[in-house]
């Protein structure tokens, strides 16, 4: 029988060593939550109170410029974190929203119980700076990406960095994401 904390377990497992004695007090603060398709975890301007954990489906996190265009940041898959963490460390108002593009079943992790995870687990020190450390290096090669990729490259390895994306998300999120508009995105496509 599957828990239905075993896949964040999993994952935290392949960044440090956590006896079942750790795991079952952390566990025991966090929350499954169902998202239906288009629903949105997080809106602009409200403060972001959790960190999700994608048991299945998927997160987009966008934010919407100044003419009220969206605009797509980030995807997380299954197996995935997701939060403004920005705005869940400062306590500040978010300037991203986070919406699930499929059904979606999160694992939440309020602030409290990830600052408990951080004391109590014999390595939660070592865990918060190793999920920083993979953070800092997905928007940093985001952001070379940008500066070094053709849009092109930038669509192929889309699919490395979120395997299966492409087939699961809409066109006009893909092109969103990239920085390109749906029509380039068309082009591309047919080129």
């Amino acid at each position: 029988m599957k828990l239905p904390f075993e896949k964040i377990r999993n994952v935290i497992a392949a960044y440090i060593d956590v006896s079942d004695e750790e795991w079952n007090i952390y566990a025991s603060n966090f929350q499954l939550k169902k998202f239906k398709k288009n629903e949105l975890l997080l809106q602009a301007g409200a403060i972001c109170k959790e960190l999700y954990f994608v048991n299945s489906g998927l997160l987009r996190v966008f934010f919407v410029d100044k003419k009220g265009e969206e605009h797509t940041f980030h995807f997380s898959l299954e197996n995935a974190f997701s939060t403004d963490y920005e705005s869940f460390l400062k306590k500040a108002a978010s300037n991203y929203s986070i919406q699930a593009l499929e059904n979606t079943e999160v694992v939440s992790i309020s602030f409290e119980t990830l600052e408990a995870g951080y004391r109590n687990l014999r390595d939660g020190e070592k865990l918060g700076r190793r999920l920083a450390e993979d953070y800092f290096f997905l928007f940093g090669n985001k952001i070379r990406s940008f500066y070094t990729e053709s849009p092109m490259e930038r669509y192929h390895n889309m699919d490395l960095v979120f395997p299966g994306i492409l087939q699961r998300v809409p066109q006009h999120f893909i092109a969103s994401y990239l920085n390109i508009s749906s029509v380039h995105l068309s082009r591309l496509k047919n080129s």
